[in-house]
């Protein structure tokens, strides 16, 4: 068939023997006819003549060398795909001796007029490189003249050509540095990639250090970005700031913005890593949104992308906790990626929202997955050590899963609930008694080691157990693995040294068992032991400190991120993912103390890119790309009227071609990834502008309902995948025409809408927020008259769910009035700070009239000068994030040795944070703050017994914190008993069957969460003080905060 004379014949051979070579079947018996058939004329078959000779040229070099001719004359061809294929077989016969011929066939391709074949030639430096090495020189000349070219095409290719042949020629880049960071935009994905590494570190060679500004620095460098040219003119002729980014520093950063809405995961993440190495810290907080969106790709590129943000979140992790939820872990998720989800949300756990985490995680230890429950059992173990308020309750939710039925569950909380008692093991010998008794069912060697372990080193307090176990152990030792022999001999020797009496002869006896076994490790254990603790003629001045030595206190165990060294490695490189120093890796230099001279990228590049810049710059600045950078840049541009937007958004895209393609695409995955905080804002906008709109051409009733269209795109977008910003006004017609029923109801709703708020305060509209499922209780409470759903963002079957869910301890729940108010005043300024102006506080434990998320303040003001204070008013309030302050108004004037109570409200988020504020007079003002014991973030509720108990079963394990309490002999009735609790806190008396069970219900002001506490009084003076909430941080402090109460007369 390949001697046929039909071109046809010989192509069906052609496919099926590189059918064969598919196949992994041998056709080398074939080259000599394959070989004739180089010089046909036919493409496709020239086409597979030329991979069948890339796979057999190295074996059979001599038949290969006979084609080379061919080659070189189709290096010559008019078609330049020919020339192309020409080059890359030429380029791929790895035969050293044709070495000259293929240096002089890339000299002359990297000259040609196509970029495809200057493209290829770009690949080929790179084979004849790894052929012959000894030719660098020459082609670090072809680099560089291929470097200066002008073609997207070549710009990837000759940057991969230069990484692996010549990549500490930085000077190469010099000149084409501003070329490069201008093209990247149209560079193929995979060029884009490796530019983006090239360039980040060329950066950290070339540009000092952004990280040392302060925070006033990086906004302003922010803004500048934004801001226009006169604004910009009269920033500079300000005062000149410390820190000011180098312009090509800027470029680079700003021209890569736009590729982090990329369809190539590779692209945005070489993106988030140039922000993250280079960008200023305030500005890297971009990247998590996109990264955020790579979470819905395949499995594998889950797992790189999760790496990465494992490593970010450790350094910063305000990053990503927006994005909290987008970490949960799906039970339809590979280990590999559910462990690492688990790693970011324990590196993101911090007092706010640790709460939430520990009911997310109670819920993954029951995992049919083991190793990923076990996993969880570590991040509660780290959240306990790194967050003191829920140390205790992390405890005893550990000690909960000891009767679990699965073993690997039991033997990791043994391991961890080991490493958490070296912080605090004063106070846990019931927890170490609870843990002996488990070595007689738990099989797992670590976890046998580690109760040992725990027995030996706190034995004293354990005297009556220790010995015990060492007994049971004793007869066990000979079938026990290798590590619980270890810790039975240094269980043996500690008792020894602390209880001879009862342990002497039990100690010799396993040491002589241990003098015989077959592990030399043990062997040479019990000799080392032997001699060190028995007494002996021989026995050394070691043995003098044996009760040190084996009784030293031990320092408590860090648990720390296993990510938390990856960070000397450049995110998203293979080094980073494997965690160790692969070939060929790069690594990134620090940051000069002083800039080189930036002249050296000044270069005739302006000039001679005059020709192609300046079209190329009016095509990336023109309205859509601009829609395709900001959020905020979009709303404005669907705000233009829709005639102007439909009678031009034909012509441009035929103007634009690929760009506007490609920007379309981009802002269609970017509709898609919009955050619920985003399609919030995004839904204020618009009623902003349907507003104005209505209020000037209140005829125009076209416009608005356009208007009204693009206002329920806007808030429901997120789905939806026909959102691109050039297509907005067309879209939003053509659903107008297809649904006017739907519209003109929502004409009139908005209408209404309007009305209401031009009767209310424009806050109300800013307060409004969108309502998630997820959202109930933990994140941001909604209170019932503020959300009211809308049909157009709820269906009416979840607004259903909704108002179920949070109605549904209205029955149970009635707020009351307080048992006891205190009187008891603290001092907010004194008479000398505040010359002559004296101020008080207290807390009035009723219902704030400002806002059922306030506490109510009573604050009273008093003159002591001989002269009238005037104008005493707030002033400056610094108040931590999500707190908010309702303030008393101005009072006028206050005569001297007069006083007045004026009430204030104060929203403190459920935490025991400061409110800080000014106190202000006509003349001075005075920083003061406000403190709130935690019994005051309460208010008391009302319940049955019964409703009491059902409550409290819904709020076990992680939710339950107790501790056992001597109770004062006078604190013991139950009259003294309750008036001492309810005075230390906002609590509410539930009626109790039990005289010896006291229980008290109230809920906490800003979310609404129900906090049940229990004083169960025990034989003795001893009382177990149980609290049941979902606040474990408040419920912590408040447990704290009661012991003290009912221990003390």
């Amino acid at each position: 068939m390949l001697e046929s004379n039909k071109d046809s014949a010989k192509l069906d051979a052609m496919k099926r023997i590189v059918g064969m070579i598919a196949k992994g079947k041998n056709a080398s018996e074939l080259f000599p006819a394959v070989v004739k058939n180089v010089a046909s004329k036919n493409i496709e078959i020239k086409k597979l003549v030329y991979v069948y000779l890339m796979r057999y040229a190295e074996e059979q070099q001599d038949l290969a060398l006979l084609s080379i001719s061919t080659f070189q004359r189709a290096l010559k061809d008019p078609n330049q795909l020919i020339r192309a294929s020409a080059l890359r077989v030429l380029s791929s016969i790895r035969v050293p001796i044709i070495v000259p011929i293929m240096m002089l066939a890339i000299k002359e391709a990297s000259a040609d007029l196509s970029p495809y074949v200057r493209k290829n030639a770009a690949h080929a430096i790179q084979k004849l490189y790894s052929l012959d090495p000894e030719q660098k020189e020459m082609l670090i000349e072809v680099i560089e003249k291929l470097l200066k070219d002008k073609s997207t095409l070549v710009a990837g290719s000759v940057v991969m050509a230069f990484e692996e042949v010549c990549p500490d020629r930085i000077d190469l880049i010099h000149k084409n540095y501003r070329k490069l960071c201008n093209l990247l935009v149209d560079v193929e994905e995979w060029g884009q990639v490796v530019i983006i590494h090239m360039l980040t570190r060329y950066a950290r060679t070339q540009f000092v250090s952004p990280w040392k500004e302060d925070g006033v620095l990086e906004e302003d460098n922010e803004k500048d970005f934004y801001e226009s040219d006169e604004e910009q003119k009269e920033k500079d002729q300000k005062v000149k700031k410390p820190y000011a980014m180098d312009p090509d520093h800027r470029l680079l950063i700003r021209n890569t913005k736009p590729l982090l809405q990329s369809r190539n995961a590779a692209v945005v993440m070489a993106v988030a890593q140039l922000y993250w190495h280079l960008a200023p810290k305030s500005e890297a907080g971009i990247v998590s949104k996109s990264l955020v969106r790579l979470l819905r790709s395949n499995r594998e590129v889950q797992y790189i992308v999760l790496q990465n943000i494992a490593t970010m979140s450790i350094q910063r992790k305000g990053m990503f906790e927006p994005y909290l939820k987008s970490f949960y872990v799906r039970s339809t998720d590979p280990t590999m990626i559910k462990t690492s989800k688990l790693e970011i949300l324990t590196n993101l756990a911090n007092e706010a929202n640790i709460s939430t985490l520990l009911r997310e995680f109670q819920t993954y230890v029951k995992s049919q997955d083991k190793q990923f429950a076990a996993a969880t059992i570590q991040a509660i173990g780290r959240c306990a050590t790194n967050i003191s308020e829920v140390t205790d309750t992390c405890l005893n939710g550990l000690v909960c899963l000891l009767s679990n039925r699965d073993e690997i569950v039991v033997a990791e909380s043994v391991v961890v609930i080991k490493k958490l008692l070296q912080t605090q093991p004063a106070h846990h010998g019931e927890i170490i008694k609870h843990m002996a008794k488990l070595l007689d069912t738990i099989t797992v060697p670590v976890a046998r080691a580690s109760i040992l372990w725990l027995i030996g080193e706190y034995c004293e307090r354990v005297p009556k157990i220790a010995p015990d176990v060492l007994r049971k152990m004793a007869k066990s030792f000979t079938n026990e693995d290798d590590l619980v022999k270890l810790q039975i001999l240094n269980l043996g020797a500690k008792l020894y040294l602390t209880n001879s009496k009862q342990t002497k002869l039990l100690t010799q006896y396993i040491l002589n068992l241990g003098k015989y076994d077959q592990s030399y490790d043990i062997r040479d254990r019990t000799r080392f032991i032997r001699q060190l603790i028995v007494p002996n003629e021989k026995s050394g001045a070691l043995s003098k400190y044996a009760k040190k030595i084996f009784l030293a206190q031990k320092p408590a165990p860090l648990l720390e991120s296993p990510f938390k060294d990856r960070d000397r490695f450049q995110l998203g490189t293979l080094s980073h993912t494997l965690n160790t120093k692969a070939i060929g890796y790069l690594e990134l230099s620090n940051w000069p103390e002083v800039a080189p001279d930036p002249s050296v990228r000044n270069v005739e590049v302006i000039e001679l890119g005059k020709e192609w810049s300046v079209p190329l710059g009016k095509v990336k600045k023109e309205k859509p790309t601009e829609k395709f950078y900001s959020d905020s840049e979009e709303e404005e541009s669907a705000s233009t009227t829709d005639t102007e937007s439909e009678s031009t958004s034909e012509s441009e895209k035929e103007k634009n071609g690929k760009e506007e393609g490609s920007s379309m695409e981009n802002s269609e995955s970017s509709s898609e990834e919009l955050s619920d905080s985003e399609s919030e804002s995004k839904e204020g906008s618009a009623k902003k502008k349907f507003k104005t709109t209505e209020e000037s051409d209140s005829d125009d009733t076209e416009k608005k309902t356009k208007m009204i269209s693009k206002k329920r795109e806007s808030s429901g977008s997120s789905d939806s995948e026909s959102s691109s910003t050039e297509e907005s006004s067309s879209d939003s017609e053509s659903e107008s025409d297809s649904e006017s029923d739907a519209e003109s109801r929502k004409h009139k709703n908005a209408i209404a809408s309007k009305r209401k708020q031009m009767a209310v305060p424009e806050k109300k509209a800013s307060s409004k927020q969108d309502v998630s499922l997820l959202d109930l209780d933990d994140f941001n409470p909604v209170s019932t008259p503020v959300a009211v759903p809308t049909p157009a963002i709820l269906s009416p079957s979840l607004v259903a769910d909704l108002e179920g869910l949070s109605l549904s301890r209205s029955s149970v729940i009635d707020v009351s009035s307080p048992i006891f108010v205190p009187m008891k005043t603290h001092e907010l300024l004194h008479r000398m700070s505040g010359k002559g102006l004296a101020a008080h506080y207290h807390f009035s434990r009723q219902p704030c009239i400002y806002g059922n998320q306030m506490v109510s303040v009573q604050v009273t003001l008093t003159n002591t000068t001989d002269q009238k204070l005037e104008n005493i008013h707030i002033g400056e309030r610094k108040l931590p994030a999500g707190m908010k302050m309702h303030v008393f108004n101005p009072i006028e004037f206050l005569e001297p040795e007069e006083s007045i109570t004026v009430s204030m409200g104060i929203d403190f988020c459920d935490s025991t944070q400061t409110a800080s504020f000014q106190l202000c007079t006509k003349e001075d003002h005075f920083n003061v703050n406000i403190q709130p014991p935690v019994g005051e973030l309460l208010l008391p509720v009302t319940m049955s017994e019964k409703d009491f108990k059902t409550e409290q079963g819904k709020l076990t394990g992680m939710n339950e914190t107790s501790t056992t309490i001597t109770v004062a002999p006078q604190n013991s009735t139950r009259v003294v008993l309750l008036e001492k609790v309810v005075k230390a806190a906002n609590l509410g008396v539930v009626p109790s069957g039990q005289d010896n069970i006291h229980r008290f219900s109230a809920k906490t002001v800003h979310s609404g969460s129900l906090m049940l506490v229990t004083v169960e009084l025990k034989e003795g003076s001893t009382a177990q003080l149980i609290i049941n909430t979902e606040k474990t941080v408040i419920g912590s402090i408040l447990l704290r905060e009661l012991k003290p109460v009912l221990s003390q007369g």
